[in-house]
């Protein structure tokens, strides 16, 4: 019997990064491709874990999560970024970052509504955008020149803005191209925002990897800066995370939407309906992980900046083309540098024919023409991988 998917889903595939990770496996290959890191989580984290464990925290927890997690989101915000929230109205935790990207859009957007993304996207914000039956509407991310790195024009984004927008859904710091907006950038897109009265979905999965630039390399040192503190935003901002980058631990599934009250009903009315609530245990645990100390926080965010700037060395030392991160775990390659024109045919012969795996940009990305031969490697692997991964690349040059 044939089950085709709803017209809306049509064109839904296999994540990019399931496959690519799976012909890393099956063949051997030096995984630079999907972004789970190698680093175990921090020892006191895992510790909470066997301690909730034994604890006996087995059960549902309640739908909007355990108060105590709420709270520590809460301090966070306040801690990191000066946010004020209130834990009980405002603190929502979900079942990993997407699931809170896909409660609030599905919560938010009736069919016909147009969202904003950023395009390269990251591949599950166009397909939460078609489950709910809304149009995405991408704006490109100018790529990277000699001159200059990945590039978002503010005039460009606010002409996207229609009567029928409904949401922005915002990356910051960006996956795939590793793009940080600045102060400036994010009070830009602020008064569009509230001058056309619509609501932001910011993902902030990466607010604790930003990559300081290399030491060769000149430029301003970047900071992650919630879109939910810039002016008119605090009403009109979903703001998402997760523990998972942060602390290793992108199994656990543990995440959070921070909104005002209004906006925040909308989130639970869905998520309700979506897992209602998961990981109970691990929940107690990451309540841990965010009271960590600043040596914690500070070591997340050195040891990767650490391993950007590894690969940068061998990279440039290759004479392959590369552009420098801001944030995030990634950083993109010009693949034409050693030969190729086609990133995602390389994508998908790679870990074969050279044992090594990378994604393409074009697999993010509705006009793909533009960022055919780029191709993102994640560096959040050991470095003996990163070292060894970039050697095969290397060796893959014709």
């Amino acid at each position: 019997m044939s089950v085709p998917l709803a017209v809306r889903l049509q064109g839904l595939r296999t994540s990019i990064f399931s496959e690519v990770s799976a012909a890393a496996a099956t063949h051997g290959a030096a995984n630079l491709g999907q972004g789970f890191p190698d680093d175990a989580p921090p020892p006191h984290v895992v510790a909470a874990a066997h301690a909730a464990l034994d604890a006996g925290h087995h059960q549902y927890a309640p739908g909007p999560g355990i108060p105590a997690l709420r709270r520590a989101v809460a301090d966070h915000q306040r801690r990191f970024h000066g946010h004020h929230v209130d834990p009980e109205t405002e603190v929502t935790i979900t079942f990993g970052a997407t699931e809170a990207v896909t409660a609030a859009i599905l919560a938010l957007c009736d069919p016909g509504d147009e969202v904003i993304v950023l395009d390269p996207a990251y591949d599950s914000y166009p397909a939460i955008i078609a489950v709910a039956g809304a149009v995405p509407v991408r704006v490109p991310i100018d790529p990277p020149t000699p001159q200059r790195g990945w590039h978002l024009d503010l005039d460009r984004l606010a002409a996207a803005f229609s009567p029928r927008t409904r949401l922005l859904v915002l990356n910051s710091p960006h996956n795939p191209t590793g793009l940080v907006l600045s102060v400036d950038e994010l009070d830009a897109i602020a008064a569009t925002c509230v001058r056309h009265d619509v609501v932001a979905v910011t993902d902030e999965v990466y607010e604790h990897l930003v990559v300081h630039p290399h030491p060769r390399d000149e430029g301003a040192v970047a900071h992650h800066v919630p879109l939910a503190t810039r002016p008119g935003m605090a009403e009109r901002t979903i703001t998402v995370s997760s523990a998972g980058k942060t602390f290793s631990v992108t199994g656990w599934k543990i995440g959070w939407a921070i909104a005002p009250p209004p906006l925040t009903t909308a989130v639970r009315a869905v998520k309700q309906f979506l897992s209602f609530a998961g990981g109970t245990p691990l929940q107690h645990a990451v309540v841990t992980a965010l009271g960590s100390d600043d040596d914690t926080y500070a070591e997340v965010t050195e040891r990767n900046a650490r391993r950007h700037h590894l690969l940068l060395d061998h990279l440039r030392a290759a004479d392959v083309a590369v552009t420098p991160s801001a944030g995030t775990y990634f950083l993109t390659v010009d693949i034409a540098s050693l030969g190729y024109d086609d990133g995602e045919a390389y994508a998908r012969t790679a870990p074969a024919a050279h044992g090594v795996a990378v994604v393409p940009l074009a697999a993010f990305s509705a006009t793909p023409e533009p960022v055919r031969s780029l191709v993102r490697l994640a560096a959040c692997k050991r470095e003996e991988v990163l070292v060894e991964g970039v050697r095969r690349l290397v060796a893959s040059r014709r």
